[in-house]
């Protein structure tokens, strides 16, 4: 499955991706000891090759799992004396590349998180786990999955100064969230969703299946960031009402993706059976 990130989420209306829910927490940064070596340095690199940002503290890399057609996102904090970061949808297949670039620029791992429990992959968190034990997991409670930290709608989730916001999102599976960069003047600008799959570029994910490969629903894989405006303006299935979008969504003829059997049982333990 797809998934991108939408930046200038201010073009959201009022009512997209902002259910409110009951009681939001904050999850904090927890604490490490770490050697420094060089980390001005290191700063000043990473921050002029953060894609898509023009925050200098902020670093991101889209990493692309080609076999599910999966992104996986890497967020840090380059101003925090110890480069806190996380992984947004890791996949079981890419853990030795992403825990390699972790390493190569000096981050410091806390948490591997996912959007939903998905179907067309396992997860790369229990691995991660496994390699990294400091690392905590993330999903959402909605999904009733298990992971470390389970999140709700309006939660703050820190990485040393940066933080995501928790929204929730269900439709291509009831536990959909989406991350969400925080709002302020020493937040990331432009804001960056990542949605998972229940929305895509030009399309969104398949609501039949508790979830699934979707990459068939996309015009052009080539496309990996578009903003709120672009889709609100022409995402074929977004601009139509809601009897036209419930009929097309029930009448997709997708086939039965080939990993759920296997994806899921797995993803619902966080892909910890992997470790056995």
């Amino acid at each position: 499955m797809i998934r991108f990130h939408l930046p200038r989420l201010s073009l959201f209306p009022n009512h997209s991706l902002s259910t409110i829910n009951s009681s939001p927490k904050t999850l904090a940064f927890p604490s490490f000891s770490i050697s420094t070596i060089s980390k001005t340095k290191l700063r000043f690199a990473m921050a002029t090759y953060s894609t898509f940002s023009d925050s200098s503290n902020f670093l991101f890399r889209q990493l692309f799992e080609k076999e599910s057609s999966t992104y996986t996102y890497l967020l840090a904090d380059l101003s925090h004396p110890e480069i806190p970061a996380l992984l947004v949808d890791p996949v079981d297949r890419t853990v030795d590349r992403d825990l390699s670039l972790v390493k190569e620029l000096g981050l410091k791992l806390i948490y591997a998180m996912n959007t939903h429990v998905h179907a067309d992959h396992v997860t790369g968190t229990g691995l991660i786990k496994g390699r990294k034990p400091g690392v905590k997991s993330i999903i959402s409670k909605a999904s009733t999955s298990k992971a470390d930290l389970l999140v709700e709608n309006g939660d703050k989730i820190f990485f040393g100064n940066l933080y995501l916001e928790v929204r929730s999102t269900p439709g291509h599976t009831l536990g959909c969230v989406t991350y969400v960069t925080g709002d302020g003047p020493d937040q990331p600008r432009p804001r960056m969703a990542f949605t998972g799959d229940a929305l895509l570029i030009r399309g969104c994910g398949r609501t039949d299946f508790q979830g699934g490969s979707s990459h068939q629903l996309y015009k052009s894989v080539h496309s990996q960031v578009s903003t709120v405006g672009e889709e609100m303006l022409y995402n074929p299935r977004l601009t139509k009402n809601e009897e036209t979008f419930k009929n097309i969504m029930e009448n997709l003829g997708l086939p039965y993706p080939k990993m759920i059997d296997a994806a899921v049982p797995a993803n619902m333990v966080c892909g910890l059976q992997e470790l056995k």
